[in-house]
């Protein structure tokens, strides 16, 4: 998700944190198939990228997982803590919340839609979606396509930016949104920039929230059940989960924590929920999956067709928050080494509370998904801390 400019300057809710997160399944330490497994640790870097997770650790993130995999093996670890309060140490196969992947996943269903001929990216958004929302929202009256939506051109209202919505969500951290709930917070608000998709794109939740509906409209099911048919089960992903859709798994997932104060103290935000269910944010996973879900799609080839390929892996020419944006996919580290042969193709993820990227280097054939229990869509000392973190990991799985 994109920035939270204004939630830190709220700072009188600091007893429902503490009331609100006993609620949730907290983690155990589990039986876990990569702890101390040499398979997973013949990459040749492998004692670089631990050293590299324990540095950011013991520089304030509360915990992450590591997986690379190249043509050298594979590299899974883990550092620091998945619940501080509990002592429980961060393991390879925690769940956490992956947040924005979950568009990356749910894009690819969307082309296995079109493949199937259920619908085709560019048909018009207002086939699906009744004008009776449409003309509420600026530029919904433009001639807006399941692209625009896909690849963040549509100028709409970031409903994530929206203070109003934010007021509600520390309100009532653990509310259940449905679309209709956030749409509120998108009608009647001036549009980003106006609908010009040749020459303007900007990155927006809302595009993601209304993908949803279209995939409802055209299928007549819940886009859940979609998600799980044409991604998730499809995969056997069975360490994943779509929030609120899916019940989260009993032995509970890495708790997820803030500098909600900027004072260096950690938040357990775990249960505050920023809309997750609504087709931007709201699948939890482990790198496992994580990395089986991107071998599939640009390794294997199992996914989706070439023509598709093709398709999620043609970008704006602007560049946004240093990657460029494309059909559900971002081609980003286009700063880290030489942009011609160093990028990656993929998606963050960024939540309140936990932080992810997943992404397949082509050049190098190397894979890496990160997850890190820390919030880094709002800002905070720590947020460049883990920026840096993930470019270091970068640099590494480029390195010669």
């Amino acid at each position: 998700m994109s920035g939270i400019k204004y939630l830190l300057t709220i700072i009188v809710l600091s007893t429902m944190i503490l009331s609100c997160n006993d609620e949730i399944n907290r983690p155990v330490v589990l039986d876990c198939q990569f702890d101390d497994n040499p398979t997973y640790q013949q990459n040749p870097k492998s004692e670089e990228f631990q050293t590299l997770l324990d540095n950011y650790v013991s520089k304030g993130l509360p915990g992450a997982i590591l997986l690379v995999k190249d043509e050298q093996g594979f590299f899974i670890g883990s550092s620091g803590m998945a619940d501080i309060k509990e002592n429980i140490p961060m393991q390879a196969c925690h769940v956490s919340k992956i947040a924005s992947i979950t568009k990356f996943m749910l894009g690819v269903a969307v082309m296995r839609m079109q493949e199937k001929g259920v619908l085709s990216l560019d048909d018009p958004v207002n086939k699906y979606i009744s004008s009776d929302y449409l003309k509420k929202i600026d530029n919904g009256d433009s001639p807006l396509t399941i692209r625009n939506l896909m690849n963040h051109t549509t100028g709409i209202y970031e409903v994530i930016e929206d203070q109003g919505f934010y007021l509600q969500v520390l309100n009532d951290p653990t509310r259940l949104w449905t679309a209709d709930d956030l749409l509120k917070y998108v009608y009647n608000k001036e549009s980003m920039f106006v609908f010009n998709p040749a020459d303007t794109v900007g990155y927006s939740n809302t595009n993601y929230l209304l993908l949803s509906m279209v995939i409802e409209s055209a299928t007549g099911r819940p886009h859940s059940v979609t998600l799980h048919n044409e991604v998730i089960d499809l995969l056997n992903l069975e360490d994943t989960y779509y929030f609120y859709h899916d019940p989260l798994p009993e032995s509970g997932i890495a708790q997820g924590y803030y500098d909600l104060y900027n004072n260096g103290n950690l938040e357990n935000l775990t249960q505050w929920n920023t809309g997750s269910g609504n087709g931007y944010g709201g699948v939890y996973s482990t790198v496992w999956d994580m990395y089986r879900f991107i071998d599939a799609l640009f390794i294997q080839k199992s996914l989706l067709n070439q023509s598709s390929l093709d398709e999620m892996l043609t970008f704006h020419p602007d560049i946004e928050s240093g990657k460029y944006l494309g059909v559900a996919c971002f081609k980003d580290f286009i700063n880290i080494g030489d942009p011609e042969r160093d990028y990656a193709w993929g998606h963050r993820g960024r939540d309140l509370s936990y932080s992810a990227d997943l992404y397949y280097f082509p050049t190098h054939q190397a894979t890496m998904a990160l997850i890190v229990n820390y919030g880094t869509d709002g800002d905070s000392p720590l947020r460049p801390v883990y920026n840096e973190m993930r470019d270091n990991i970068a640099r590494l799985i480029i390195r010669d």
